[in-house]
C-alpha cells in the first residue's frame, strides 16, 4: 500500500478538542440510517444510479456528479499499487461496482459489499467475465465481521450519511480485520453542503436521498479511540463535493 499521503496536523486524539455536543440524536442511530440508505438505493433511486454510473447521457447537474465521482475514484485508486496481485480487498459500499472492477483489474481478489441488493445485482451483471475468479459482489452490511479479513479496504461515498460517532465505530470495527489502510470519503463542511443539509432538514421528503452529514477530519479524529487519519484531498465538481481520508488502525 502507498504511504505518500500527507498527515493531518494536530489530529492525534489527545490533541483534538472534544466534540462540542451530542450528534443528531433525533435522526436515530446507525441502524435507522442504514435502513434509510437501503430504502433509497434499493427502491427509490435504483434506475437513477444505474444510469448515473453508466455512459448514458444525463442532465447537466448529474453530469457534474458523474465527473466528480470519476475523479474521486481515480484519487482513491492512486493511493494503491498498480499491481495488487495476492491482495484481498474490501469495497465497502460498492454500489454498481466500478471501483471493485478496477481493483480486480490490478490483480486483487475483491469482495464488493453493498446494503442494496438492487445495486449489487447491477454490479454482478456488469462484472467482466474475465474477472469472475477474483471479483465477488454480495448484499450486506459492510460492518459484518463475517465478511472476514482483508489486506485493505475502500469506502467511496458510503459513509457520508452517518453521524460522526457511527463513522468512528465503523472504522474501529473494521480496523482489527484489516492488515492495511482503509480509504474512505466524507462530506466536508463547506458552505454549499451545509446549505443543502439545512434545506434537507427543513423540508424532508420521503423520496429524497438520505441526508449527507457534513464532517470535518478533526471531528472524526476526536471520536476515534485508536488509529490515525490522513487527508488525501478533496474533489469538487458542481454538485459533487467529497473529501478522501485514509484510516490506519
Amino acid at each position: 500500500m502507498s504511504d505518500t499521503s500527507t498527515p493531518l496536523p494536530g489530529l492525534a486524539r489527545d490533541q483534538v478538542p472534544p466534540q462540542q455536543a451530542a450528534e443528531g440524536a433525533a435522526r436515530g442511530g446507525y441502524g435507522q440510517t442504514l435502513a434509510r440508505v437501503e430504502h433509497y438505493f434499493d427502491r427509490t433511486a435504483t434506475r437513477t444510479w444505474e444510469r448515473l454510473t453508466s455512459e448514458a447521457p444525463v442532465s447537466g447537474i448529474r453530469a457534474t456528479v458523474r465527473a466528480g465521482r470519476d475523479r474521486m475514484r481515480s484519487l482513491l485508486l492512486a493511493q494503491l499499487p498498480r499491481d495488487l496481485s495476492g491482495a484481498r480487498l474490501l469495497d465497502a459500499g460498492c454500489g454498481t461496482g466500478a471501483l471493485a472492477v478496477e481493483l480486480a483489474e490490478r490483480g486483487a481478489e475483491v469482495l464488493g459489499v453493498d446494503i442494496s441488493p438492487q445495486l449489487v445485482g447491477i454490479a454482478q451483471r456488469r462484472a467482466p467475465a474475465h474477472l469472475a475468479h477474483r471479483l465477488t459482489f454480495r448484499a450486506g452490511d459492510l460492518a459484518d465481521p463475517a465478511l472476514g479479513r482483508f489486506d485493505g479496504a475502500v469506502a467511496m461515498d458510503s459513509l457520508i450519511y452517518y453521524e460522526t460517532r457511527d463513522i468512528a465505530r465503523l472504522l474501529e470495527g473494521l480496523g482489527p480485520r484489516l492488515a492495511g489502510p482503509l480509504f474512505f470519503t466524507m462530506a466536508p463542511r463547506t458552505p454549499l453542503l451545509m446549505l443543502m443539509w439545512r434545506a434537507g432538514r427543513l423540508f424532508p421528503r420521503s423520496d429524497r436521498a438520505p441526508t449527507m452529514v457534513p464532517q470535518t477530519p478533526a471531528r472524526i479524529a476526536a471520536a476515534l479511540t485508536r488509529g490515525q487519519l490522513r487527508d488525501l484531498g478533496r474533489i469538487s465538481s458542481g454538485f459533487y463535493i467529497s473529501q478522501a481520508l485514509e484510516y490506519r488502525p
